[in-house]
């Protein structure tokens, strides 16, 4: 690994600590180096606030520096106004003479243009470090500027024998499948992702709240479907703890590409990231569409012998763990 692959990976590892803050903008990391030194870091602000970039060079203590440094980044330096002014000026007006970028920007508003602008400044500009690092990383951003649609998460967890749920139960609420711990991931990864969708028989069943309440983290905007509107207001997942955005017949034309039509609403939503927590008609919807990208599955102790069967689908595995007696598994969509 060269020094440029050093410190673009430096740049993801710093970047990761936005995970769940910044959406919908990407979580960047950036480093400034001088004289083979690190002399600043940053990674993006929660929504709204400082852009990566400018968090780095905002730690650097001795600004003079600058002209004789390089700007490491993730992700292509912004050259318009959002939220906050572009990045690539504020680079430009520190004489920052050196950029390596680890992946261009495929946002219509920045795509080359940040790039662009710091050439005809007369920067030194390098692109493509760590590439295929760079865009997993930002997965997220890159799903939904180039699929027009949120990076999808499926997550389940099933019996020995195969099922989500029981044949019948008593109360409205979950039968655990797995333990506490694994629970408590689920509920980091809520903090991670913009938002969560569960379907009307999910809520009806259950009464999940479809929080953090484990985890210290953002609680997702919660996406109930129900069809026909007719969900009462008395269940969790209408409270104030979240947002609740309700996705109904009127916004499905047909029957046909259901969890197309669902996306496309998403996205108009500008809803970068999504788990699909259930039941399994909603979930098997978006398998059978093939609009997913990761499964995160669990496998318990207990065993049902009959109720609702697990999704079925076909993925690549990508990694596989213990959480005390469950099992999970995680695939992605080839």
């Amino acid at each position: 690994m060269n020094l440029h692959e050093t410190y673009i990976k430096r740049c993801i590892e710093i970047a990761k600590n936005g995970l769940g803050s910044t959406r919908p903008n990407p979580m960047v990391g950036s480093v400034i180096v001088h004289d083979n030194k690190i002399i600043g870091e940053g990674y993006t602000s929660p929504y709204g606030g400082n852009h990566a970039e400018v968090n780095a060079i905002n730690s650097v203590k001795k600004k003079k520096l600058l002209k004789e440094a390089t700007i490491y980044v993730t992700l292509e330096p912004c050259s318009h106004y959002g939220k906050t002014p572009p990045c690539s000026d504020l680079i430009i007006k520190h004489q920052i003479p050196n950029i390596v970028i680890g992946c261009l920007d495929d946002n219509i508003l920045v795509a080359g243009k940040g790039v662009a602008k710091l050439k005809n400044a007369g920067c030194n500009v390098t692109v493509g470090v760590l590439e295929n690092e760079c865009k997993a990383h930002h997965k997220r951003f890159f799903t939904f500027h180039n699929k027009k649609r949120p990076y999808i998460i499926l997550k389940w967890a099933e019996s020995t024998d195969g099922f989500i749920a029981p044949k019948s139960k008593d109360t409205k609420t979950p039968v655990w499948i797995t333990n506490t711990y694994s629970r408590q991931l689920v509920h980091k990864w809520r903090g991670e992702e913009q938002a969560i969708l569960i379907g009307t028989n999910t809520v009806i069943d259950d009464n999940p709240s479809l929080t953090t309440r484990d985890w210290m983290g953002q609680n997702p905007i919660r996406v109930v479907l129900d069809n026909h509107l007719k969900l009462p207001k008395s269940y969790s997942v209408f409270n104030k703890d979240a947002q609740t955005i309700i996705i109904s017949n009127k916004d499905i034309d047909n029957k046909i590409n259901v969890a197309k039509q669902i996306c496309d609403t998403l996205y108009k939503q500008n809803i970068n990231s999504i788990i699909i927590e259930g039941g399994a008609k909603t979930i098997q919807t978006f398998i059978n569409e093939n609009l997913w990208d990761e499964a995160r599955i669990f496998y318990g102790t207990i065993k049902f012998t009959a109720g609702i069967l697990a999704p079925t689908f076909s993925g690549k595995l990508i990694s596989e763990q213990n959480i005390l007696n469950d099992r999970l598994k995680i695939y992605t969509n080839d």
